[in-house]
């Protein structure tokens, strides 16, 4: 228990760059208090004491805006920046030193029974305001970017964004936890971008071969320069 509450502590510490010292952790931060709270009511659902642990969760939400289902499991170094609006369903698996942001939903698509929220693998980060839904599973140091909803499995080591999630940076080699979001490609817009080059070149291509042949315009289908 105090190995874990170490881990918890270190994970605020070493992502956090507002933090000033552990005790500011231990009793300001809401998403710490929510973490050590859902291990209590998580330690009570394995015993079967489950109005207990809901009634933990119930008065954790109240306090801190945070939403985890105590059946959730969740690994050791685990950090949540800010934490109002995250939530957190009942069969959801974390791994270790996964960092969440506010707005976060790690949440089911429908009423079906068992396994039905995602598997989180190690070292991931998941953007604000972010939804990952489904019984899907999230490769280890995957990247998330801020209002993605992501519906399909994600290999390790790759970088989703989008609605739907899109996988735009394939498996990297990641040793330390990646909490920049000001990298992250933007897919539309490198179409875009990518269109709008191709369109000068065609309006270049069109140019020349009006000057060849001698047209004021750009030579239509009916052009009387295309017949020389």
């Amino acid at each position: 228990m105090f190995e874990t509450l170490k881990k918890d502590l270190d994970a605020v510490m070493n992502r956090d760059p507002a933090v000033h010292s552990r005790w500011e952790v231990f009793f300001c931060y809401p998403g710490f208090r929510a973490i050590r709270r859902h291990r209590r009511a998580h330690r009570a659902y394995q015993k079967g004491h489950f109005f207990i642990a809901r009634l933990i969760s119930a008065r954790t939400k109240k306090k801190t805006g945070i939403d985890i289902h105590p059946g959730a499991q969740i690994g050791e170094g685990f950090f949540i920046d800010h934490g109002t609006g995250v939530v957190i369903g009942e069969t959801c698996v974390i791994g270790k030193n996964v960092t969440l942001y506010q707005g976060v939903t790690l949440g089911g698509t429908g009423k079906d029974h068992g396994k039905r929220h995602p598997d989180i693998g190690d070292g991931v980060t998941i953007g604000a305001g972010a939804k990952v839904l489904g019984p899907i599973t999230i490769g280890n140091h995957v990247k998330v970017g801020a209002g993605s909803i992501v519906l399909k499995n994600v290999p390790d080591q790759c970088t989703v964004v989008g609605n739907p999630g899109r996988i735009v940076k394939g498996p990297d080699h990641r040793p330390d936890i990646d909490l920049n979001h000001g990298d992250l490609p933007d897919p539309m817009l490198d179409k875009i971008q990518s269109l709008y080059k191709r369109l000068i070149q065609l309006e270049r291509s069109l140019t020349d071969c009006a000057e060849r042949l001698g047209c004021e315009n750009c030579p239509a289908i009916d052009c009387p320069g295309r017949e020389r």
